[in-house]
């Protein structure tokens, strides 16, 4: 059995991107993810790495979207303000069909706003966030082993579809301390037919690019992304179900917020109050189907979120407004406690309004 080690979250990223074969990673110091560029500047030149801490944000995805195109794995990691900044450069990732892996772990906004935990990037994640019609893989751990696992699965997700892929994690899971047995180590092992590599006058030029000047060629090359996209949402939409089987209130809830909703849930059962939990692993590509299901089931939903509520707009979506979807939240760094998602759902169970 593999052994279980004690590591924070930020350090369980940074080894297990190693473990997946990333031997370059460009980044710039932020709380709460700095442990994540010091680990790396402490691995990767023992390792044959190469490690770089770029004079911006700006700068180390530029240096990402270089290496990305030579086809080897590559890494950012960030936190909000600085992930605000690396937007252009994961639009061109996109619009060039580049693998990459981005982490955020995510603090207080707008602005610098603070350095506490916070799910407030949660529309310029999954809404775009630079311009141009794209999406990235989106997975949200809500515990250091998943931490470590997401990341493994980030770099072959990326790979598969030749598309960026983000970790969105909140602060809390990046500064959290858990035993945590890391991924076994495996390489790049997807052929990369389309890398800058060297022709070596055995093969046509290739090139990657994200300029197309024709709107015909533009409009189609957006169209055979969009069907990469379904088949990403056919085979990689990721959820868990916690106590949904009789459940009359579904709380909809990920990272921290996962984590203190399982609480409530079993203080609510105690209560007589019938609670579940759907637990979004990817929130994109959102986990439509099994919130659409429930939402047949159901009297309503409590979307539980460390921001001003965002993820309800989707919960709403997801429901097709077939039950009420209420929210429960904290801002600014604060985490919802169990007390009060608790209090939110007896306030539905009553008929009223949070």
């Amino acid at each position: 059995m593999a052994e279980k080690v004690l590591m924070k979250g930020n350090e369980a990223i940074a080894e297990s991107a190693i473990r997946s074969g990333c031997r370059h990673y460009f980044g710039y110091p932020i709380t709460p993810q700095t442990e994540v560029a010091a680990y790396m500047a402490k691995r990767m030149p023992k390792i044959g790495g190469v490690f770089l801490q770029a004079e911006s944000e700006i700068s180390a995805i530029n240096m990402v979207y270089g290496v990305s195109a030579t086809g080897k794995r590559v890494m950012t990691s960030s936190s909000s303000p600085g992930i605000s900044l690396k937007q252009e450069g994961i639009s061109y990732l996109a619009g060039s069909d580049l693998p990459a892996v981005i982490v955020n772990v995510q603090r207080g906004g707008p602005g610098l706003g603070g350095i506490q935990p916070s799910q407030s990037d949660y529309f310029q994640t999954t809404k775009g966030g630079g311009h141009g019609d794209y999406h990235l893989i989106v997975l949200t751990p809500s515990s250091v082993q998943e931490m470590a696992d997401l990341t493994a699965l980030a770099f072959d997700l990326a790979d598969k579809y030749r598309m960026p892929a983000m970790l969105l994690a909140d602060g809390t899971m990046g500064q959290m301390m858990e035993p945590v047995v890391l991924p076994e180590g495996h390489g790049a092992t997807v052929e990369k037919p389309w890398a800058l590599t060297g022709t070596e006058m055995k093969r046509p030029h290739n090139v990657v690019n994200s300029l197309y000047l024709s709107p015909e060629v533009l409009e189609r090359t957006n169209v055979e992304r969009y069907e990469r996209y379904e088949e990403v949402k056919k085979n990689e939409t990721r959820w868990e179900e916690y106590l949904m089987e009789d459940a009359e209130y579904a709380i909809v809830a990920f990272g921290i917020a996962a984590r203190v909703a399982k609480n409530a849930i079993k203080v609510l059962r105690e209560k007589g109050i019938k609670a579940g939990l759907i637990r979004p692993i990817t929130v994109w590509p959102f986990p439509t189907e099994p919130i659409r299901e429930a939402s047949f089931r159901v009297k309503g939903f409590l979307s539980v979120e460390l921001s001003m509520g965002q993820m309800i707009e989707d919960v709403k979506l997801a429901s097709e407004c077939r039950k009420p979807v209420e929210l429960c939240y904290r801002a600014g760094g604060m985490i919802p406690d169990v007390e009060r998602i608790v209090k939110s759902v007896e306030k539905m169970a009553e008929g009223g309004r949070n």
